[in-house]
């Protein structure tokens, strides 16, 4: 149901902005026939931040991992229809700490001094319909609207102490199975994110006074309060070969994504990834 109107809500927002937007297009794409675009990205990403539930966010030392974002697109001559692009982005951490304070997540409870784990197992797929305002061989501006669909889940896990020791005997023998019984407990609950949200999509390319080689960037901008949701990217492209019917170009950038999660499904976050990317497009 909230995926149903968040849908609705893109497709009126995207109606008005391709109105408006057909108005002050400069010029159509440059090309005069259909284009396939084929890309991915590695990125060596950095996370910082916190998550928790309302009231009780955690900084958990998330550890620095290896990213994987792809896509395909299709650009056409028809300019009165939108271009069309669609990204899945993979964002994988994890991370410990010791708890200074009590701590509630998914309706377990995890004590002071308890030694607690998170998992942070979060992806989305962006599908993005975008008009290009600007479109030559030297600079282009495109705008549009993405639907980012989330899916996955956060988990946190940890070895509770436990206060009593459920052995009856109060001299147990060394052979005893009883003994160190009930000393731990391990607790562990998982919140799912799954839901989809609406956001603005910029980018732009200028080719520089050089052979082969531009500078772009990218970024989408969520547009409704209840989430503060971003992903920028700045880098350089060269053009590795072109032929006849394909061209391909290496990228070499920087990302950043923040996800501020208000009450997901009970979850909040207060999160950053940040780091430098390599990628690759084939144009065919």
């Amino acid at each position: 149901m909230i995926k149903t109107a968040v849908a609705a809500t893109v497709a009126a927002l995207f109606t008005f902005t391709a109105s408006a937007t057909a108005q002050f297009t400069y010029a159509p794409t440059s090309r005069d026939d259909v284009g396939l675009y084929l890309g991915g990205q590695i990125w060596q990403s950095e996370a910082s931040g916190s998550l928790g539930e309302e009231n009780t966010l955690i900084d958990f030392n998330l550890n620095k991992e290896h990213q994987i974002n792809y896509f395909i697109g299709v650009k056409h001559p028809i300019s009165s229809l939108p271009q069309v692009r669609i990204s899945n982005t993979q964002l994988e951490t994890s991370g410990q700490t010791t708890l200074t304070q009590k701590f509630y997540f998914n309706d377990k409870t995890f004590s002071i001094a308890d030694t607690v784990d998170a998992r942070y197992h979060v992806s989305y797929v962006d599908y993005t319909l975008y008009y290009a305002l600007f479109d030559s061989a030297k600079f282009s501006l495109e705008l549009g609207l993405t639907a980012r669909d989330f899916n996955g889940d956060v988990t946190v896990s940890g070895t509770t102490k436990s206060d009593h020791d459920p052995c009856n005997d109060p001299n147990p023998s060394p052979d005893d199975p009883c003994i160190d019984r009930g000393n731990t407990a391990i607790s562990s609950g998982t919140i799912k994110t799954d839901d989809m949200k609406p956001m603005l999509f910029v980018a732009t390319n200028i080719r520089l006074p050089f052979n082969h080689l531009n500078v772009f960037a990218q970024a989408d901008v969520s547009l409704l309060n209840d989430h503060t949701l971003s992903d920028y990217q700045v880098g350089f492209s060269y053009g590795l070969i072109k032929i006849t019917r394909m061209d391909l170009k290496v990228n070499l950038g920087y990302r950043v994504v923040n996800m501020e999660f208000e009450d997901l499904n009970r979850l909040y976050t207060d999160l950053e990834f940040k780091g430098a990317f390599v990628g690759m497009i084939a144009h065919f």
